[in-house]
């Protein structure tokens, strides 16, 4: 959004550079900052608070609402975010990447058994894609089932995926 991005990535720049780093350090702190005041991480951060009861940041947020194309989105658009900004070692992972991701604010790991749970509940009862959404579209002839259908299952799925995380935690 106008030039956030370019600013973000200039002040991280700056401030790497302020501490010593190196320039190549640097772009890549700036790369991940860029993503973060893009258009999609600043709807990620909007929806954070909504998601956080489930065990999801900000990042699978994001993965969330792309993955409303196809769910196997999902993990592309993780290993997009996870790669945006940061060099990748001979043999890193996406999964190691994971593994290490921890809050900002608590230290605490984000991706653990609790939250992975909470996600597979909720893509068990989510609406499965824009496809299923369009075919009940035309199967019914009506834009009410297919809403009504949306906002039923996403209504279970948060629920269920809440007290998957919240019994796991």
């Amino acid at each position: 959004p106008g030039d956030q991005m370019e600013r973000a990535a200039q002040s991280k720049t700056e401030e790497v550079l302020a501490q010593g780093g190196a320039v190549e350090e640097a772009q890549v702190a700036a790369d991940a900052v860029q993503l973060e005041h893009s258009y999609i991480g600043h709807l990620g951060k909007a929806i954070e608070p909504a998601i956080r009861p489930l065990g999801y940041d900000w990042k699978m947020g994001i993965a969330l609402i792309t993955s409303f194309a196809a769910r196997e989105v999902f993990v592309g658009t993780m290993a997009t975010i996870y790669s945006v900004g940061e060099e990748f070692e001979e043999g890193d992972t996406l999964k190691e990447r994971l593994r290490d991701e921890r809050d900002p604010t608590t230290g605490a790991l984000v991706y653990n058994f609790a939250s992975g749970c909470s996600l597979l509940v909720f893509y068990v009862y989510a609406m499965q894609c824009m496809a299923t959404f369009a075919v009940m579209r035309r199967e019914t002839q009506s834009w009410k089932w297919p809403v009504i259908q949306m906002i039923y299952m996403g209504i279970l799925a948060y629920i269920t995926a809440w007290g998957v995380f919240q019994w796991l935690s």
